[in-house]
C-alpha cells in the first residue's frame, strides 16, 4: 500500500470534517490541513491550528505562536494506525513550523471518547479540562462562545433559553523538542480508560485535491 501525506487544501479538509468528523463543522482561526492518501485515494485530512485561546501557552511559559492545537482528524476508512498518521503529521508541522514547541488537542467525552488514538502516540495525559454550557437556538446546540458573539450588545437574550452542561474534556500534550518534553512530563497522569460502549476509532482503523503548500502557523 501507498501511503501518502502532505498539505491540502481548504476545500479538501472543508470535504473531509462535513463528511467524516461528528462535529460536522471546520475549526475557526488560521489552520493547516495535512492530507492523507492511501494507494492515490483521499483519505482525509489532519488539521491543526492556532487556539482561540490567547493564554493556551501561559501555563508553559510559552508564547501563543510556540504552541498549536490538533483540532481535526477527519477521516474515512483506511488501512494506516492513526497513531502513525499523526506521528507523520507532526513530523511534517515541526519541519514547518520551526517555532512551534508544543501540540495540545482534546478527547470529547460527549462523544464516548478518552484519547485511545493519542495514547498510542506516547502523548502526555495531563487530566481533564473544563465544563462549559451550551445553549438551544433555533434549533442547534450552540457553545457559550458563540452566544456571546451573537448576543454581545443583547445578553438577555439567552435568558430563558434551554441550556445543557457539558462534561470536560480529556486534555492530551505533544511535544516537540526534550526541553519541553522534559518540562511537561512530570504533569503526565493515567491514561483514562476506554468506555465499554465507546464509538471512538481504534488505532487501527477509524471509521470516522491540492497540495498546494500552506503559511506556516507562526
Amino acid at each position: 500500500m501507498n501511503l501518502r501525506l502532505d498539505w491540502c487544501s481548504y476545500q479538501a479538509a472543508k470535504y473531509a470534517v462535513i463528511n467524516y468528523h461528528y462535529s460536522k463543522r471546520m475549526p475557526r482561526y488560521k489552520q493547516v490541513y495535512i492530507g492523507v492518501w492511501e494507494d492515490g485515494q483521499f483519505k482525509g485530512v489532519i488539521i491543526f491550528g492556532l487556539s482561540i485561546c490567547p493564554h493556551l501557552g501561559n501555563a508553559f511559559n510559552i508564547k501563543s505562536i510556540e504552541v498549536a492545537e490538533l483540532t481535526r482528524i477527519a477521516l474515512k476508512e483506511h488501512h494506516t494506525p492513526v497513531s502513525k498518521l499523526c506521528s507523520v503529521a507532526l513530523r511534517m508541522i515541526k519541519k514547518q513550523s520551526p517555532g512551534l514547541r508544543l501540540i495540545v488537542s482534546y478527547a470529547d467525552s460527549m462523544q464516548g471518547h478518552n484519547g485511545a488514538i493519542y495514547q498510542a502516540g506516547n502523548w502526555v495525559y495531563i487530566g481533564e479540562y473544563g465544563q462549559s454550557k451550551q445553549y438551544y437556538f433555533r434549533g442547534a446546540w450552540r457553545n457559550d462562545s458563540s452566544m456571546f458573539r451573537l448576543f454581545r450588545d443583547h445578553p438577555e437574550v439567552k435568558r430563558g433559553l434551554t441550556t445543557r452542561e457539558l462534561p470536560p474534556k480529556y486534555k492530551y500534550l505533544y511535544p516537540l523538542d526534550d526541553k519541553m518534553r522534559k518540562q511537561i512530563e512530570p504533569l503526565r497522569k493515567p491514561y483514562p480508560k476506554r468506555q465499554k460502549d465507546s464509538s471512538e476509532p481504534l488505532d487501527d482503523q477509524s471509521k470516522e485535491g491540492g497540495a498546494a503548500p500552506t503559511l506556516t502557523l507562526q
